[in-house]
C-alpha cells in the first residue's frame, strides 16, 4: 500500500503501543484519526505535536469504543471531514486482575466490549470505504494471552483470544477484496498496563522472558509499520511478539 495520502485510525492512542505507533506512522507520512476515550486534552497537544513536527494531519476523536453507538458517531465524524480510514489499527484494550469467580458481569462486560466488541465495531464501519478502494490493512493488538491464557485473566484472555480468531476469520473473508487483516500478540510491553509490578515483581517476570526484558512500545510500533507495509499476501496472521515467552 502507498502509504502517501492514506489515512489512518489509532484507538487508545493517548498512551502505550497507540501513542508510539502515531509517532511512528506520522512520521511515515500518514494522515491521523487518534482516538482515546477521556485523556481528550493530552491527545489534542500530542496530536498538535505530531502535526507541527512531521507535517501532517492528526485529528482527535473523543469517543469510548466499547460503545458501539459512540463508534459509530466517530466514523461519521470523520466522514463529515470527507475523510475515511484506509489502516485500522484496533490498539485500544484493558486488562482485568482477580479471581473469576470474584468478577461481576459488568466488570467482564466491560472487559469484552472494550478488547473485542470495539474490534467489530470498528472494522464493521471501516470495511466498506476499503472494499470500495480494493484496498486496506486492519491490525489488532492482542496478547500472548489469547493464545494461551492466563491465570486470573480469564476475561482477558478471552477477549484476546477472540480477537486472534476474529483476525483470522476477517483476513479470510476480506482477502478477495485485497484487504489484509493480521494480528499482533504482544508479550509484556512496558506500557501504563502493566505499571501494576513492583520493582520484585518486574526482576522475577523479566527473568521468565528469553529476551531477558520487557518490550518498549515503540517495538511494537515499528512491527504494526512493517506488517502494514507488507506484501499483501501476508494476512490472517497471529503474530506473537514477546521476546520468546511462550
Amino acid at each position: 500500500m502507498n502509504k502517501f495520502m492514506k489515512t489512518a485510525l489509532i484507538t487508545g492512542a493517548s498512551h502505550g503501543i497507540g501513542k508510539a505507533a502515531a509517532r511512528q506512522l506520522a512520521q511515515a507520512g500518514y494522515r491521523l484519526f487518534l482516538n482515546c476515550r477521556t485523556s481528550v486534552e493530552s491527545l489534542t497537544a500530542y496530536a498538535k505535536e505530531l502535526t507541527e513536527t512531521y507535517h501532517v494531519e492528526c485529528t482527535p476523536v473523543a469517543c469510548d469504543i466499547s460503545d458501539h453507538a459512540q463508534v459509530a458517531a466517530m466514523f461519521q465524524q470523520i466522514e463529515d471531514s470527507h475523510d475515511a480510514i484506509d489502516v485500522l489499527i484496533n490498539n485500544a484494550g484493558i486488562s482485568h486482575i482477580g479471581l473469576l469467580q470474584d468478577m461481576s458481569i459488568d466488570e467482564w462486560n466491560r472487559v469484552i466490549n472494550t478488547n473485542l466488541t470495539s474490534v467489530f465495531s470498528c472494522c464493521k464501519y471501516a470495511i466498506p470505504h476499503m472494499v470500495a478502494q480494493k484496498q486496506g490493512k486492519i491490525i489488532n493488538i492482542s496478547s500472548m494471552w489469547g493464545v494461551s491464557g492466563a491465570s486470573c485473566e480469564v476475561a482477558y484472555s478471552a477477549s484476546k483470544g477472540g480477537v486472534n480468531l476474529f483476525t483470522r476469520a476477517l483476513a479470510k473473508e476480506l482477502a478477495p477484496s485485497n484487504i489484509q487483516v493480521n494480528a499482533i500478540a504482544c508479550g509484556v510491553i512496558d506500557t501504563r498496563m502493566n505499571a501494576c509490578f513492583d520493582d520484585d515483581e518486574r526482576a522475577e517476570l523479566e527473568n521468565e522472558i528469553p529476551a531477558g526484558r520487557f518490550a518498549a512500545p515503540e517495538e511494537v510500533a515499528e512491527m504494526i509499520l512493517k506488517l502494514i507495509e507488507a506484501p499483501g499476501y501476508l494476512t490472517g496472521q497471529v503474530i506473537t511478539f514477546d521476546g520468546g515467552y511462550l
